[in-house]
Formats: C-alpha cells, structure tokens, sequence
C-alpha cells in the first residue's frame, strides 16, 4: 500500500424504514428493561466523498453539504457531526467533504445517522482502516449521543451500518444483539409490492419530538413494551417465512395509535386526516416514518387498492420504495 493519501474515497449508506418497536431504543426505555426494533434498509442513500484538499485553496478544510463550509481548523466546522467525527477519527487537514442524499434532511428515514455513518467509513477507509459494521454504529452512536448529547436511540446507525432487514435488540448497559433476517425473495417481493410511501412535504426536527418522548417515557411504558412486542411479532413472522401483508398492515395500524400518544408533536392534523384517507381507501395500516411531526408516510397496501390511496393523498408526492440488503458500503476504495 502506498504512503501517499487516497485520492478519493466514496461510501454509500442506506436510509431506513423502522416498522416496528421505534421509541424503545431510547436509553430511558432499555436501561429499565430492553427495547426492540424491526427495521429495513430501503435503496435510498447518503453519499459522502473524502478526498485530500488542495493546497492551492485558501482553506484547509472544505465541507459541502446544503451549505459549503471553508475553514482553517476542526473547532471551527459548523456542522457537528462532521466536526465531531473529525475529532474521534483523528484526521488531520487538509481535507475535503460532501455529502449528497436522495432525501430532503428531517424525512424521518434516518439520514442524519447514515451520514454519520457514512462519513466514520469514508474517514476510516481513507485512513486505510477496516471496520466492521458493528464498529461503525457504535462511534456514530456514540457522536450522536454521548458527545452531542441528541435525545436520540440506536437503531438508526444500526440499521445505515448493517443494512439489510433486521431485528434489533438494545440491552441495558448499551450492548445490541443484531438478528439479521433473510426472508425469501418471494416473500420480500410481496412485503414491497404491498407498501406505498409519501413525502408529507414537511421537515421537522427530531430532537425537539424525542425529547418530550424521552421525558413521558415512565408514564408510556406500557404503551413501549406493546409496540416493543409488535416488532417481536415481524420478527416471528418473517423468520417463518410466511408474509402476510394484511397482518404487517396491522400491525403497523396499532402501533401507529400508541405512538402517536407518546409525545403531543409526533402528528397535527394533516397527518391524521392523511392517514385515515388513505384507509377509507384501502390501506390496511401505515405509519409515520421517524420521531413523528412530517417526513415520509408509510402504509401497507393492496395492490388492488393502491390507485385508490394514490387518488386520496393526491397532494402527496409518492416516493418509491424498495429494500437493499448492505449496509455502509466504500463504493469507491483505497487506491483507486
């Protein structure tokens, strides 16, 4: 390997989807007991590219996201995952960064994990350093978390790092047992062909949602334990290998009315008037995607149906979605 910098690093990290469990990944819900969650990685990405930074430029650090960024020192970068991630890595400048997802910020799917995510590989690989999956949700759940102090659980960086369909558990003291699921083709097929999702158009901040979610934790934790259990059930059924739509359908119904009652901002009145349009047309069950608040909508539909709940949410722009089984993964590595 040559001692020379990489020239360019380039890493692709999957959003996700949380079907079931969401809210029990909180560090005041699993220290008490455990918490679990199924969740699936959709082929939707953040991209994040590192390359050495010129020394013909002004600055010695260049960060571009939805803003540009052009700075002499780490402290100084604005952007506190970046930042932050800079620091635990060790990088020293000059560096380059951008990122670019296939998602608005706040669409509820996760993106600000897979960056983070996406980021630690790129930093690692441009190091010349292997990781493990495992290795990388935890330095991102740690930034988020312990150093930034967001009010936020784990399973967003489990599920950008690991990909694919999974059961997440989180144990007390932190520790999170992975239980990669390998549905048929056919049966994943059938799950994806049943689902439809909408972008609300409106972006919300996470934190502000969780936060209060965290506080009414104690008072809600019969409602978590049940929505906890709706995970085991998805977990059950796919590890049968029998899929049934309408049942998935279900039980997202349900635990979409205990989430919503956990914290007063996770719905408003257009959320609630789309979601029981789509089921006067024939959804069978659906949920909103992330803390709660806007972002994307999701719901389980019968094909013969779906032209119907399209018709319902009209002003709703429909974002296609379908399943990728990696995780982070370095598109372009060391040395090319």
């Amino acid at each position: 390997m040559s001692d020379l910098p990489p020239r360019l690093i380039v890493t692709r990290t999957p959003l996700r989807v949380s079907l079931a469990g969401g809210g029990t990944d909180l560090a005041a819900f699993y220290e008490s007991d455990y918490g679990a969650v199924f969740s699936m990685a959709i082929s939707n990405y953040i991209y994040v590219t590192v390359k050495p930074h010129s020394p013909l430029f002004n600055e010695s650090i260049r960060l571009n996201y939805s803003k540009s960024e052009e700075v002499d020192h780490i402290d100084e970068v604005e952007n506190d995952i970046a930042r932050e991630c800079l620091r635990l890595m060790e990088v020293e400048p000059p560096i380059y960064i951008s990122t670019v997802g296939d998602h608005p910020a706040s669409s509820g799917l996760g993106s600000s994990s897979a960056f983070a995510v996406g980021l630690l590989n790129a930093l690692h690989a441009y190091k010349g350093e292997r990781v493990t999956a495992g290795q990388l949700a935890e330095e991102a759940s740690h930034i988020e978390i312990d150093v930034l102090g967001e009010p936020i659980g784990k399973q967003d960086q489990y599920a950008a790092a690991f990909g694919g369909l999974n059961y997440f558990r989180f144990n007390p003291g932190g520790g999170v047992t992975v239980e990669p699921l390998r549905p048929s083709q056919g049966a994943l097929n059938t799950l994806f062909e049943h689902m439809l999702m909408f972008w609300t158009g409106h972006q919300r901040s996470a934190g502000a949602v969780l936060e209060e979610q965290r506080q009414n934790t104690a008072d809600k934790t019969d409602s978590l334990r049940l929505m906890r259990g709706h995970a085991y059930e998805l977990q059950q059924m796919m590890s049968n290998g029998a899929v049934d739509p309408r049942s998935v359908g279900k039980i997202l119904d349900h635990g979409w009315h205990l989430k919503r009652s956990l914290a007063s901002t996770i719905t408003n009145d257009s959320i609630d008037d789309w979601y029981e349009r789509a089921l006067e047309a024939g959804a069978d069950g659906g949920k909103l995607c992330g803390a709660g608040g806007g972002g994307c909508i999701l719901f389980v539909v019968p094909p013969d149906r779906q032209d119907a709940v399209r018709e319902a949410l009209h002003e709703l722009v429909e974002v296609p979605v379908t399943y990728e089984v990696h995780g982070s993964r370095v598109l372009i590595p060391l040395g090319d």
